[in-house]
């Protein structure tokens, strides 16, 4: 085996399932409760490279106007200029290049999210679960990630303030991701 074949990277890509991915996130409510939304439009590719498991190329894209908190005029709200003016910023981005602190199948995933037209790094805590070959043939890989970010970083400020102190909406937004991917 000569040294130029072993050193070849064995890139795969994979496209996100969209029936079987999702994406969801929490925020506070009046500083007492916790309300929960998803995104139900989410697509993208990863890239991964068997020679090199830090590389990595993932690029997802999040469809705003699909948000759902099961509340047809928060979601309205949600999707106004008092928030992520889906109209003038329809699509949430994430992209990544490379994986960090790897461990078996948890590790961590920098790259940049893009909400609102604004652009900031984050870092996803990431588990593996396994690949599987489906009933079809395909062969499939699923991912759990996990982050907080702040809305006001991505320029998401509009609040109310409470009369008995505090604000309508919490600044901190959990962020949970459940895509299952397809070789493709």
């Amino acid at each position: 085996m000569s040294t130029a074949a072993a050193t070849t990277p064995v890139t795969s890509t994979w496209k996100i399932d969209p029936a079987h991915s999702h994406v969801e996130f929490a925020v506070k409510h009046l500083m007492i409760s916790t309300v929960r939304g998803r995104f139900a439009g989410v697509e993208g590719t990863v890239r991964l490279d068997d020679s090199t498991p830090a590389a990595a190329g993932v690029d997802v894209t999040i469809d705003v106007a699909s948000i759902d908190t099961r509340e047809p005029r928060r979601d309205e709200h949600l999707r106004s200029s008092d928030f992520f003016d889906a109209e003038r910023f329809p699509r949430i981005t994430f992209s990544a290049q490379r994986i960090a602190d790897r461990h078996a199948e948890t590790f961590k995933l920098p790259g940049d999210l893009t909400i609102h037209g604004v652009t900031r790094p984050i870092v996803l805590d990431v588990v593996g679960a396994g690949s599987v070959k489906d009933p079809w043939g395909g062969e499939r890989r699923g991912f759990s990630a996990t982050a907080a970010v702040r809305r006001s970083d991505f320029g998401l400020t509009w609040n109310q303030a409470l009369e008995a102190g505090g604000v309508l909406v919490g600044d901190e937004v959990k962020i949970l991701l459940e895509l299952e991917l397809l070789r493709g």
